[in-house]
């Protein structure tokens, strides 16, 4: 399902006028072909116009984009605006669109799957690094010197992936990983990985089991955790250390933080869907409408109705 889909994805960029002649463009291929590909944004936005505008949806990969030009990034709860040069990383969790002011958008985007970046394969876990941290929103405006320099690494892309070099994904890979600890040197504040004791063992379990709950595909499925004992109870932990160890490397409680990922989930899936508030409550495990409606407004202060329309 996920090696197919950038392979879709790429289906969808080659229109009818221009069929793959764009050698970045790789369409039909299995394999490590079908888990990477890179776009020159130029060439795409010749052909921006006959194309449907792009969706605000999740997409089953990551996505790396260089832009230079004005542009806007929509997330569920936020937009950022972009005004010339920006690096921006997307991830399956986080719904989004982006949406360029006009055609004069220049750069280049690479999308991959978890699978070509496999711990065996790159020697790292893509959800443990602080950027692909769940609820992080990196869109990052940078230097003229800064887009050079990071040009310079999806320009190597480029070459090699039309290259007949037989270990070009390991290459294509260690660019990729570049190109990854580029935006983390962005981000405000310590990015070094923190030790592994018992406790972010502990919490990155937590945060895993978290989020394996997510999304929700139809209104029949239900979150099958719910509460800090169901979490404690998965972990063979006691509830009060569970809560005791989150409070310790997030600074918030269990509670709290499972609060805050259904409240997201929710607002994504009013936006996103077309579910009655009462299949929303329901799917989320609520007793009623009327305790998901409190809910939703403690956490957003609006009702859902109101921040559905």
């Amino acid at each position: 399902m996920k090696t197919s889909s950038i392979d879709d994805f790429s289906a969808s960029i080659v229109t009818a006028d221009k069929p793959a002649a764009d050698p970045l463009l790789l369409v039909g291929a299995v394999g490590e072909v079908s888990q990477f590909n890179l776009f020159n944004m130029a060439d795409l936005m010749r052909t921006y116009r006959s194309r449907p505008p792009m969706t605000f949806d999740r997409r089953p990969f990551y996505k790396i984009s260089l832009l230079r030009g004005r542009s806007r990034v929509e997330y569920t709860d936020r937009v950022v605006e972009i005004d010339q040069s920006s690096l921006f990383f997307a991830t399956p969790r986080e719904p989004y669109r982006w949406v360029p002011y006009d055609l004069a958008q220049t750069g280049y985007f690479c999308v991959f799957t978890d699978e070509f970046l496999l711990p065996a394969k790159s020697g790292i876990v893509l959800d443990d690094l602080p950027i692909f941290q769940p609820g992080s929103y990196p869109v990052w405006s940078i230097t003229d010197a800064q887009y050079e320099a990071i040009e310079a690494i999806f320009q190597k892309m480029a070459l090699e992936i039309t290259s007949d070099y037989t270990f070009k994904y390991s290459l294509l890979r260690t660019y990729l990983l570049e190109l990854i600890h580029a935006g983390q040197k962005l981000q405000p504040g310590p990015t070094q990985a923190l030790p592994h004791t018992a406790s972010t063992r502990v919490t990155a379990q937590f945060t895993e089991l978290l989020e394996r709950q997510f999304p929700l595909g139809t209104p029949r499925q239900q979150l099958r955790l719910r509460t800090a004992k169901d979490y404690a109870d998965q972990l063979a932990v006691h509830v009060n250390h569970l809560n005791r160890v989150l409070k310790e490397t997030t600074g918030h409680t269990t509670t709290a933080l499972i609060g805050s990922r259904v409240a997201q989930e929710a607002r994504i899936l009013l936006k996103q869907t077309n579910w009655t508030v009462s299949e929303i409550a329901e799917s989320l495990g609520f007793a009623n409408v009327a305790h998901f409606c409190s809910f939703f407004k403690r956490q957003t202060t609006l009702t859902p109705g109101s921040f559905r329309e």
